[in-house]
Order: C-alpha cells, then sequence, then structure tokens
C-alpha cells in the first residue's frame, strides 16, 4: 500500500506541478501585453504555503504507519481528484490569463468570465480547487496535524488574495459585481 500511496502522491504533484509551467507561459505573455502583477509577497507566501502543506503530508505520511486503504483514503482520493478536475477545468475556461500570481491584463485582453461556473461561485479555482485540494491530500495521508495547524495558516494568505482579488476586479473592471 505504500508504494502505492507514493505513486499516487508523486502523480498528484506532477499533476499540480504541470500547472506551474502553464503559470508561467501564460504569466510571462501577460507581462508582454503589459500586465500588473498585484501581491507579489502574497503570491509568493501562497507557493510556499502550498509546497509546504504538499510537504507536511508526505512527512505525515511516513511518521504515521497505520492503514491506509480505509474510508478516509478513498473518500480523500475522490476530494482530490475533484479539486484537480475543477483546478484544470478554471485553467480551460480562463486559458490565457490564470496564473497563480496576482496579474490584471490590458482590458482588450483580460475579460471578465461570465462561464456558467464563474457566475455562481466567486473564486472557483479556490473554492472548487484549492480549498479541496488541501483537504483531500490531508484525508488521503491521513495527515491531521497538517490539516489542523497547516490548513488555518493557509487560510490567512488565501483570504488575502481572495480580498486583494475582488477589489482589483472591482476596479479595473465594470462588468465585474
Amino acid at each position: 500500500m505504500i508504494y502505492l500511496l507514493n505513486i499516487l502522491f508523486f502523480t498528484f504533484f506532477i499533476l499540480r506541478v504541470l500547472t506551474i509551467f502553464i503559470s508561467a507561459f501564460n504569466e510571462k505573455r501577460l507581462k508582454d501585453l503589459g500586465a500588473t502583477e498585484f501581491g507579489i509577497q502574497n503570491s509568493k507566501l501562497l507557493i510556499v504555503f502550498h509546497f509546504a502543506f504538499y510537504a507536511g503530508c508526505f512527512a505525515e505520511k511516513y511518521l504515521n504507519h497505520g492503514d491506509y486503504a480505509d474510508v478516509l483514503f478513498f473518500s480523500g482520493t475522490g476530494i482530490y481528484i475533484f479539486s484537480i478536475l475543477m483546478l484544470y477545468y478554471v485553467i480551460y475556461a480562463i486559458r490565457h490569463v490564470w496564473t497563480v500570481k496576482l496579474l490584471i491584463a490590458p482590458k482588450n485582453y483580460h475579460q471578465v468570465n461570465t462561464n456558467l461556473l464563474f457566475k455562481y461561485i466567486r473564486h472557483p479555482n479556490y473554492y472548487l480547487n484549492v480549498l479541496p485540494e488541501l483537504i483531500g491530500l490531508s484525508l488521503i495521508f491521513h495527515a491531521w496535524f497538517t490539516l489542523l495547524i497547516g490548513f488555518p495558516l493557509y487560510l490567512i494568505p488565501l483570504i488575502r488574495r481572495i480580498r486583494e482579488e475582488e477589489k482589483l476586479m472591482k476596479a479595473h473592471f465594470t462588468s465585474y459585481s
């Protein structure tokens, strides 16, 4: 089972790393078009916290020598798969403006997404991807310490990011309500 867990963890990690490459590609293009970056320090903090959360879950996996083929493992796997599907859907939906950083491109390039998902759920990347991803990963690896300590700490920069993003979207796009 530990072998399967390692494969699962690294598969999840690779899926997440691929999004970093997508983000970097989009960031370069947006900056070439004159995009402005906001919340630079908070973005760095979110990236560090995200990798630290993964590392914490992985470390706890090795410290906890329990049986992982239980309801928590399968529930966590389902939640995590849902979160990754949502992440890739969000990337698909907003395509060239999706980054892990907070960038606002010129108005003729950066549009407000009116897709059904974005219409009814503000910030689906955070609420349907990031939060379920962290919870799912914690459940898979029975990483209770990481969940109970790391998750609330992660919420601090995430809430700040959501507030910054809301403020910027309202200031830059009249169609954003």
